[in-house]
C-alpha cells in the first residue's frame, strides 16, 4: 500500500463566509445513526438547505453555479460545537477536498486533517477578496500549493497559515493512519511477539 500523498489541490469554490458554522449544522445529529460513514455527503447543511417541508433554500450548496466546487471558503470558528468526526466525514462525501477559513475549531481540525481533508487559514481581507473574486466569477480555479504553502487565485498569490505537522503529513502521506499501520506491521508483529501475554495477529 502507497501513501496518499497531497501536495496540491486545484478546484473551484463554494463560498459560505459565515462565523461560528458548528458540525450539528454540517451535519444534523438524526443523519448520524447508520454504522458506517457510507452517505454522509447527501446530508450535509441539510436542515439549511431546505425548509421545515423540505422545500430547497438559496443556500450556496444548492446553487448550480457552484454544482461542481470542491473548495469550501468560510469564516471564523468554523466546526465549532460537538467533536463528532461525521462533520469532516459528510463534507469529503459530498466532494470537499479543502476548506478555506478565517479559524477553525480544533477538534475539527484534527478530525479533518486525519482524513486528508486539507484546511488552511487565510486573513479576513484575503478571504473577503476570495469572495468577491468567486461570486463575481464562480468557474475562477483556486490552487492551493501545499508545499510552497501559497495560495493562488485570478492575478493573486498569497500565502496561507497550517500547522507544519499538518502540512508534513500530507506531503509525505502520515496522516493516513491506515498506512501508518499496514506501514510498520513487522514492527507490530515483533511487539506482538516479545509480550508475555501474546495474542496471535493474522500476517
Amino acid at each position: 500500500m502507497e501513501a496518499k500523498k497531497i501536495k496540491l489541490i486545484n478546484g473551484t469554490v463554494i463560498p459560505l463566509v459565515e462565523d461560528d458554522i458548528d458540525t450539528d449544522r454540517i451535519i444534523p445529529a438524526r443523519y448520524m445513526k447508520g454504522l458506517t460513514f457510507e452517505g454522509l455527503g447527501d446530508y450535509v447543511f441539510y436542515d439549511v438547505r431546505h425548509t421545515d417541508v423540505g422545500e430547497i433554500t438559496k443556500h450556496p450548496l444548492n446553487d448550480p453555479k457552484y454544482r461542481d466546487a470542491d473548495i469550501l471558503l468560510t469564516g471564523k470558528n468554523f466546526g465549532c460545537g460537538s467533536s463528532r468526526e461525521h462533520a469532516p466525514q459528510s463534507l469529503l462525501r459530498s466532494g470537499i477536498k479543502a476548506i478555506i477559513a478565517e479559524s477553525f475549531a480544533e477538534i475539527f481540525f484534527g478530525n479533518a486533517s486525519t482524513l486528508g481533508l486539507v484546511c488552511i487559514t487565510l486573513g479576513y481581507e484575503d478571504i473577503k477578496t476570495l469572495e468577491k473574486i468567486v461570486l463575481e466569477t464562480p468557474s475562477e480555479k483556486v490552487i492551493i500549493d501545499i508545499d510552497l504553502k501559497k495560495i493562488i487565485y485570478g492575478s493573486i498569490t498569497t500565502g496561507f497559515s497550517i500547522p507544519e505537522s499538518t502540512r508534513g503529513s500530507f506531503l509525505n502521506g502520515s496522516y493516513d493512519s491506515l498506512y501508518l499501520l499496514l506501514e510498520n506491521m513487522s514492527k507490530i508483529h515483533q511487539t506482538e511477539s516479545e509480550l508475555e501475554y501474546s495474542f496471535h495477529i493474522e500476517k
